[in-house]
């Protein structure tokens, strides 16, 4: 509705014959395949590229979305609605009445719409632009709510949609009951009689008739509503449903007035509502174009590139849509392209062999600009960069008009006129085979002065060509550069390679050759021409293999120096991480021979108060230490200090971890061996003075018992194992 009229706007901007010549329509109707509706796939296939950057954006996004949405865990609810333009046209008429059937199609519509809107609402964060979509409208629970009081589930007009209704179809059901009665009983009678063939009754026009025998006709009272084909059996309504039957037939009209009256009731209820009818069928169909493009993008592996402000077109892995999708199905291979233009590279001119990939070059940066700027994911690396053209013109293909009486030549020069009239800085143009059609040299010039006013327009635009002046002219200007479509000089294959920088050969002489043209043929064709245009093309050919032949080693110094410097990375992280750990060892070494020295000093302190029994002095000492390493710490700040202690605990884990591993091997060492006791049996008595194996401190015995000592230090006493004790010296006599 509101897009068909844009894209109407938008076909002045965007020439039909480039629309055609790029196969865009192709495009359209495989994506139109994809949609759920029907007036989805009329819109798609009425859709014109736009040359809005702004509108463009918008549509790429949406579908962009819409194409996310294959991956989330809240994947865009269903979108699918039968078309109801009929019912909307009656909503304008006064006094129109909508049947059940399309009130359940007004209910479908409004049901989806409401659910997708309240989706989109909760998920904007997600769905940004497709939330914008909903134009600001709101659902609508009213509609739902009435066609729901009116109509159920099976499309029927409900007992209880008026009180009137409820009336006639309960006294339906009670005429209903005394039919089958009656006409049951009438069955028994005339059954019993005899009066009745073996099939006793059937239904003619909605009627209940009993099945009599020819001869007995006149026995049965009733109207008869007639007979078999051979007329031996008669059909009579039996005279005692006759007067129930015509009363159900009252009912049943007085039933169809009293629907007729509920349905234009709630058509009236809906006029209101036709603009937001209207609306929700536009988003619905706005929805449905942008999920059959999504899911086209996803055959194709589809993404969005980057859409930049200024003119350019930067092509990274692109492939031809149509011929993507073909491959796919034949399970052929598709050579992807790197095409560049932008301000300071304008035009590429592409030369090479023919069935070498040029025309499928120029027709694939043409119609993936026609699918940007429709709104269509492209088959390109999510690197590549675009922009949007104002116009787009195209002279590919064979161009003869039979009905204008036309040559080939006389259509291009017809279709260079309009190129001439329309070419500025805004169009993009795609010439195949530029000035064939005519003598090559005259032809050629002809070309080459176009050539030269699309670039002094600024224009954008690939052309493809044998042409050597053309060729040449694009060494010489600056903002357009050659280009070629790579040729195996050895196996005369095509490798559908394009190569940005030089001009390509046109292999001529040496296609014909692997054609089977004969030698001597070919030699003389080639003494017919210039020597100096032979040595030419064998010179652009000579540096195309060479072209070749350095990108092999190219590449192949490429992978070792990748292969190099991963190794050298690898050998920097091992390095860095020796380093730490030799810095945390150190650090760890210096942390515990700093407590070994803390540890003495207070070991000292002991022994000296041990010996002099002066507290204070003890005491003076010990603070002294802790002073001198409380200096120690304020030197560096509490950040610091908790990053080291952090490090240190870290450290100290991994050392105690390694040691309790060495402890654990020492100890199965030790186990293996026969143990051996170095240390001599000695008798202590009480008074001897001792000290531990391990320890320094010099102990008097106060008691012995078995083989258990108490040892008094002086400010302490402490049980210990005779085993552990060292003699210092014997009790004096």
């Amino acid at each position: 509705m509101r897009c068909l009229k844009v894209a109407k706007i938008e076909m002045k901007k965007i020439a039909q014959k480039a629309l055609d010549d790029l196969e865009f329509g192709v495009v359209l109707e495989q994506a139109a395949l994809r949609c759920a509706t029907a007036l989805g796939k009329a819109q798609m296939m009425a859709s014109i590229p736009s040359s809005d950057i702004g509108e463009v954006k918008k549509a790429l996004l949406r579908t962009n979305e819409y194409a996310s949405s294959f991956s989330e865990e809240k994947p865009i609810p269903n979108h699918g609605f039968e078309d109801v333009s009929e019912e909307v046209s009656l909503l304008d008429v006064e006094n129109s009445k909508i049947e059940v059937e399309g009130f359940r199609k007004l209910l479908l519509l409004v049901d989806t719409a409401n659910t997708l809107m309240v989706f989109l609402k909760k998920n904007k964060d997600l769905y940004p632009t497709l939330f914008e979509a909903t134009y600001e409208q709101v659902p609508i629970k009213e509609i739902p709510k009435e066609i729901n009081r009116v109509v159920d589930k099976f499309g029927e007009v409900k007992d209880r949609a008026s009180d009137n209704l409820h009336i006639i179809r309960k006294q339906m059901n009670a005429v209903r009951s005394k039919i089958s009665q009656s006409f049951g009983a009438a069955l028994s009678t005339y059954q019993g009689s005899g009066f009745l063939d073996d099939i006793r009754e059937t239904v003619m026009g909605s009627r209940r008739v009993l099945a009599v025998k020819a001869m007995y006709r006149r026995k049965v009272k009733g109207v008869i509503h007639g007979s078999s084909k051979t007329g031996s059996i008669v059909y009579i309504e039996p005279q005692t449903t006759l007067a129930y039957t015509q009363e159900l037939q009252n009912l049943i009209y007085d039933e169809k007035e009293e629907i007729d009256l509920i349905l234009r009731a709630l058509t009236n209820y809906m006029r209101p509502f036709v603009d937001d009818v209207n609306q929700f069928a536009s988003l619905l169909i706005l929805i449905d174009m942008h999920a059959a493009k999504a899911y086209y993008a996803k055959e194709m592996d589809g993404v969005m590139p980057m859409l930049r402000d200024t003119q350019e077109i930067d092509l990274k892995k692109a492939y031809h849509p149509l011929l993507y999708l073909s491959n796919k199905r034949k399970k052929n291979t598709t050579y992807p392209q790197d095409v560049h233009l932008h301000a300071e590279n304008r035009i590429v001119v592409i030369s090479g062999p023919n069935a070498g990939g040029k025309s499928i070059t120029l027709k694939t940066v043409g119609l993936l600009q026609l699918m940007l700027q429709s709104g269509f994911l492209l088959p390109v690396d999510e690197s590549s960069n675009m922009s949007v053209f104002e116009r787009i013109l195209t002279d590919i293909g064979d161009n003869q008009s039979i009905e204008n009486e036309l040559s080939t030549y006389s259509y291009r020069l017809k279709n260079m006129q309009r190129f001439l009239k329309k070419c500025d800085e805004k169009t993009l143009f795609l010439i195949d085979e530029f000035g064939t059609g005519s003598d090559p040299e005259l032809g050629g010039a002809l070309a080459e002065i176009f050539l030269e006013v699309f670039y002094e327009r600024n224009a954008f635009g690939a052309i493809t060509t044998h042409y050597s002046n053309l060729k040449l002219l694009a060494n010489e200007l600056p903002h357009m550069t050659n280009a070629n479509m790579q040729f195996d000089g050895r196996s005369l294959q095509p490798t559908f390679h394009l190569v940005t920088g030089e001009a390509g050969s046109s292999f001529t002489f040496e296609v014909a050759e692997k054609n089977g043209i004969p030698y001597s043929l070919i030699n003389k064709a080639k003494k017919k021409i210039e020597r100096g245009k032979v040595r030419f093309d064998a010179s652009i050919a000579k540096l195309q293999k060479e072209r070749a032949s350095m990108s092999k080693t190219s590449k192949a110094m490429q992978e070792a120096s990748v292969k190099s410097k991963r190794e050298n990375e690898k050998l920097e992280t091992l390095n860095a991480k020796v380093k730490l750990k030799l810095a945390r060892y150190q650090e760890l070494f210096d942390q515990e021979k700093r407590m070994i020295v803390l540890g003495n000093s207070v070991n000292d302190a002991a022994e000296r108060f041990f010996i002099t029994n002066k507290k204070r002095s003890l005491i003076s000492e010990l603070l002294q230490i802790v002073e001198t390493e409380n200096a120690k710490r304020k030197r560096k700040s509490n950040a610091v200090h908790k990053k080291e202690q952090q490090e240190k605990r870290a450290i100290k884990k991994e050392v105690v971890a390694k040691v309790a591993v060495v402890r654990k091997e020492k100890k199965k060492q030790k186990e293996t061996k026969p143990k051996e006791n170095f240390r001599p049996k000695v008798t202590f008595q009480i008074g001897d003075k001792v000290r531990m194996f391990d320890g320094k401190a010099v102990g008097t015995i106060d008691t012995l018992e078995k083989k258990k000592a108490i040892v008094n230090y002086g400010i302490f006493t402490t049980q210990v194992n005779v085993e552990a004790l060292e003699l210092v010296e014997r009790k004096q006599k």
